[in-house]
């Protein structure tokens, strides 16, 4: 259960990078500020694979797992790139996070469709939940009203 754990504290960490973000951003273009990001991550985790040794186990590391990671870090640093466009155009960090959140459902649909994972409807209903809980956070008043009177 170790992995519950690590995943809270990854939800905390994001959390609080939302909120950094939202104050960081201010003064900063959004590219700009991207790249301090990742900058930033790379001398943190550069430093603590370091103290730790985790570099030895790059030698036995296959091309193809590299090139995933590598892949990793582009979606990544694009994900971040949109947030801090999102949030530099007058999005709430609340509703800018909260639409972010809904790569959940898009993880599902494509680790059904590419790594094989089960669809189950639990999972389906976790995800229509998700959805509601996004709309719930991001959209205003008037909004709801506007949503609503279409919806009749």
């Amino acid at each position: 259960m170790t992995w519950i754990a690590y995943a809270f504290l990854a939800a905390l960490s994001a959390a609080i990078v939302g909120v950094l973000s939202k104050v960081g951003i201010a003064g900063i273009d959004a590219t700009a500020a991207t790249a301090i990001r990742g900058l930033s991550i790379a001398v943190f985790m550069g430093g603590a694979a370091l103290v730790l040794g985790r570099f030895q186990s790059l030698a036995e590391t296959s091309p193809k797992t590299l090139i995933f990671i590598v892949l990793t870090g582009v979606f990544g640093g694009l994900s971040w790139l949109w947030g801090f466009l999102a949030l530099k155009a007058g999005g709430d960090a609340t509703a800018v996070n909260a639409i972010d959140k809904l790569s959940l459902v898009f993880l599902l649909l494509l680790a059904v469709l590419f790594l094989g994972e089960e669809f189950t409807w639990a999972k389906a209903g976790g995800v229509v939940l998700i959805v509601l809980g996004t709309l719930c956070v991001t959209l205003k008043p008037e909004q709801w009203t506007t949503l609503l009177s279409w919806w009749r």
